[in-house]
């Protein structure tokens, strides 16, 4: 017996951002479920202090819009009532997934209308660090865990804080967005081979992000007599400094500063890299939640070298690409060896790109969301099941 497609109400300002929507519209290809999309449509980029209209381009998505109060604002934002309702009832959802975190209002926003409606609340988070909320807060992540059937965290240290927190239903890990492979191609990559080992990264320039590690790294691949350039794609507010530590480590000519590289063009920036490294570092207030530009270079056959911040050595899975955070000694081996054993760096490279077939792809993560969502139905409602035939 066959059974009508699941209908799935996503919740996101993520989404307001059309490169984002390849997993809902993943999701959407296979027939099993009906995808709907409410994002707001006044969100404000406060980085670039603009307003971000929400983009509409897969036609197998339902989109919803509306308004919101404190756009910008990821843990503020609220929709009107009004609108909340007036969606679900035209969606007619079976289940509402809301990716935000369990602190929201937004999420609070729609525990309410799951209790309201009986309609399951699936959530999403990044959060990976204990944080000082005040009372009101707390009161809503209270709410909100007791309210959510299934939680999926967007790395292992968010699903420990939710145990943490109390919360005793199904916690899955896995990040919000895959990568699309079309765009992240290994065909791009370039070809020609040169002497010297192009040493990538794609981010923001902030102490955080530890790029100051790759010179310090450099400087001991210099003293070796070994060749390599250095290129940084991403701007920042902490470029004036590290221009001033290439030059204190003495390896300043052999950096090439690209500048901010908008989405569209970073495959193109990462197919120029022999190996992308991502040397972020823990503070007090942040921890690396995921490093989405790995899965993206791991996608296109680049070998990633990353530090054990948070998810990073989970992402990458191989303790070899892994050095410890803050320890650039340790990152200069790994380069050593990326230099002087070109076809290691080729099989760390065939690797990265298997991973991501097997774990990050849009269509991989649709699979295992809808997998969960059937699940979840199933026990929901003694035993009502979707076929995945259309996955397979």
């Amino acid at each position: 017996m066959n059974h009508p497609p699941l209908r799935i109400l996503f919740v996101s300002h993520t989404y307001v951002v059309g490169v984002n929507q390849g997993k809902l519209d993943a999701i959407a290809k296979t027939g099993v479920a009906e995808v709907a999309l409410l994002a707001p449509s006044n969100w404000k980029a406060v980085e670039w202090n603009r307003q971000l209209p929400l983009e509409t381009p897969y036609e197998n998505i339902k989109y919803y819009s509306a308004p919101v109060v404190s756009p910008g604002r990821g843990g503020a934002y609220i929709f009107a009532p009004g609108k909340i309702r007036e969606v679900i009832k035209d969606f007619q959802p079976d289940l509402l997934h809301v990716e935000l975190e369990v602190f929201s209002l937004c999420a609070f926003e729609f525990a309410i209308y799951s209790r309201l409606t009986g309609k399951p609340l699936v959530l999403f988070g990044w959060e990976n660090q204990e944080r000082r909320l005040p009372l009101p807060r707390h009161w809503i992540r209270k709410f909100v865990l007791d309210t959510a059937k299934l939680i999926i965290a967007g790395n292992q240290d968010g699903a420990d804080l939710l145990r943490g927190w109390g919360y005793t239903g199904k916690v899955e890990v896995m990040p919000q967005l895959g990568v699309d492979t079309q765009l992240f191609s290994a065909d791009l990559r370039s070809q020609h081979q040169t002497n010297e080992l192009k040493i990538g990264f794609l981010g923001r320039l902030a102490h955080q992000k530890g790029i100051d590690l790759i010179f310090a790294a450099a400087r001991q691949l210099q003293e070796r007599g070994l060749k390599f350039r250095i290129i940084l794609c991403g701007s920042g507010n902490d470029q004036e400094a590290l221009r001033e530590e290439a030059q204190k480590q003495q390896i300043a000519e052999f950096v090439t500063w690209q500048g901010a590289v908008p989405h569209s063009k970073a495959a193109e920036e990462i197919s120029k890299f022999d190996v992308l490294v991502l040397p972020s570092r823990t503070t007090e207030t942040w921890k690396e939640q995921f490093g989405h530009v790995l899965i993206e270079a791991m996608a296109m056959g680049v070998p990633v070298v990353g530090s054990s911040s948070g998810e990073i050595p989970n992402v990458i899975g191989r303790s070899d690409l892994v050095f410890t955070e803050e320890n650039a000694v340790e990152l200069a081996v790994i380069l050593e060896k990326m230099i002087c054993e070109p076809q290691w760096r080729e099989e760390a490279g065939s690797y990265g790109m298997n991973r991501v077939y097997q774990y990050y792809t849009h269509e991989k993560i649709a699979e295992r969301l809808i997998n969960l969502w059937q699940e979840l139905i199933e026990t929901q409602s003694g035993g009502y099941m979707v076929t995945t035939e259309k996955l397979t």
